[in-house]
């Protein structure tokens, strides 16, 4: 997978960790915390595996163009947002915390990929401005990026809804999830429209 890294891969991986924070955020009504937590934590790391993959195939030439450089490092803040939500939503699955303890281990590193994914997506819409236009949404580039901001806007949402207080009190629940649901859907469509075409079947006729 990261020996040779494809377009293919990083849309696939992306795809499966969309799915699984969407459904994590939109089963959150029918099965147990625990279940969309394990869902979360899994989807997380298909999110760094796709972002591994993103930042391998975005490495800098010797004499890089302006949309390389942000290309490069839109994919590797990305990466460390990835590696955040991992923190976060693995100590998500520890039982019996404190209030301090979901404050520091839970929520911060949440809002901390939620703040990387936003910036993340700020440097790739620079890029992709550069390559194609501000507003053109015949370009496949195009649309997948700005379909990537609005979910990292609404995982910046997410997390405001997800800020625990001193006393271990969720500030705004639904927000939280709602968020966490677009954001999901958002990647996954993003995802989705980067896809490399299937190549043709010889054995068609």
């Amino acid at each position: 997978m990261f020996t040779r890294p494809t377009l293919r891969r990083e849309s696939r991986l992306f795809v499966i960790g969309s799915a699984l924070f969407g459904a994590g955020a939109g089963g959150v009504l029918v099965v147990p915390a625990a279940t969309s937590n394990l869902l979360y934590f899994v989807g997380s790391w298909f999110f760094t595996a796709a972002a591994t993959v993103q930042l391998l195939l975005t490495h800098r030439p010797p004499v890089a163009t302006r949309v390389d450089r942000y290309d490069w490092w839109s994919a590797a803040v990305q990466w460390a947002g990835t590696l955040a939500f991992n923190v976060s939503t693995g100590f998500a699955l520890v039982a019996g915390l404190t209030a301090t303890e979901e404050r520091n281990l839970v929520w911060r590193p949440d809002a901390v990929g939620s703040v990387c994914f936003l910036v993340s997506s700020a440097l790739a819409v620079v890029a992709t401005t550069d390559t194609d236009a501000l507003w053109d949404p015949h370009a496949r580039n195009w649309r997948s990026t700005w379909l990537n901001m609005l979910g990292s806007l609404a995982f910046g949402a997410s997390a405001v809804g997800a800020h625990v207080d001193p006393a271990g009190a969720t500030f705004a629940p639904r927000l939280a999830d709602l968020g966490t649901f677009v954001g999901a859907l958002c990647f996954l469509v993003a995802a989705l429209s980067m896809r490399p075409a299937d190549p043709p079947d010889p054995h068609r006729t």
